[in-house]
């Protein structure tokens, strides 16, 4: 069963609302920036320290590696866990106080870190990871088109996050976002991403995916199977 399967008839939340009528046109400019300028942000000592315990964690386990990038309370990377029994299931998260809240104890396969993503997903590329699977569970959308350096797709890391390879999946329930992902995928890649709409039917892997679809609000997925390619960083 899984654990985020409890359903209540009354949840509200409210649609997003942008001042965008289609893909952002600025998303190519960004992700060709992305491609050409190497990130020069310091990488923050907590999140070092923080990477090196995860990076012994793991290699003590000598199992397929899941990341779940943004992973808020950690019930998501519960699940993950849960679902995975032989896989390593990692969930990464900047607060200290999503973290920290009880919902019960982790299995064996699952660890939660707090991190800042930028820099861990940085120090992951460096170390060689490899993420049989990799999960964007619905972040933060900035919705208005002044925030576009701040989705993941229009962030400089974004070819961070696809060299680093596996199954990537992202999740929202904003299609716009999952659109221009989309684009900024293929332009890096020359992949083509698929996207679809997404019908949890109460197997909820986050507590946004549960409060989403109960709202009423549709759900879109993404995913694309990516090669490993730290080339793909500019030098």
């Amino acid at each position: 069963m899984p654990l985020i399967a409890h359903r209540r008839m009354h949840a509200t939340s409210r649609s997003i609302v942008t001042n965008q009528t289609g893909p952002h046109d600025d998303v190519s400019r960004r992700v060709a920036r992305a491609l050409e300028h190497p990130l020069r942000k310091p990488v923050a000592e907590h999140t070092r320290a923080a990477f090196v315990e995860a990076d012994a964690w793991l290699a003590a386990r000598q199992a397929p590696l899941i990341l779940d990038a943004g992973c808020g309370v950690g019930l998501s990377t519960r699940c993950l866990a849960e679902r995975h029994p032989d896989c390593a299931v990692i969930g990464i998260d900047r607060s200290a106080d999503r973290l920290s809240r009880d919902h019960g104890t982790l299995s064996d396969n699952a660890l939660l870190v707090r991190a800042d993503l930028v820099d861990f997903w940085r120090l992951a590329l460096e170390a060689g990871w490899r993420p049989l699977q990799h999960y964007l569970l619905y972040p933060n959308p900035y919705p208005k088109a002044s925030h576009l350096k701040m989705r993941w797709h229009g962030h400089p890391v974004f070819p961070t996050i696809l060299a680093l390879g596996g199954r990537l999946e992202l999740r929202s329930n904003w299609r716009l976002y999952v659109e221009e992902f989309a684009l900024a995928v293929e332009q890096a890649t020359g992949l083509r991403a698929a996207i679809l709409e997404h019908e949890p039917t109460n197997a909820y892997l986050s507590p946004f995916e549960r409060k989403y679809h109960l709202s009423g609000q549709a759900l879109w997925r993404l995913t694309v199977a990516l090669p490993h390619c730290p080339s793909l960083l500019p030098e």
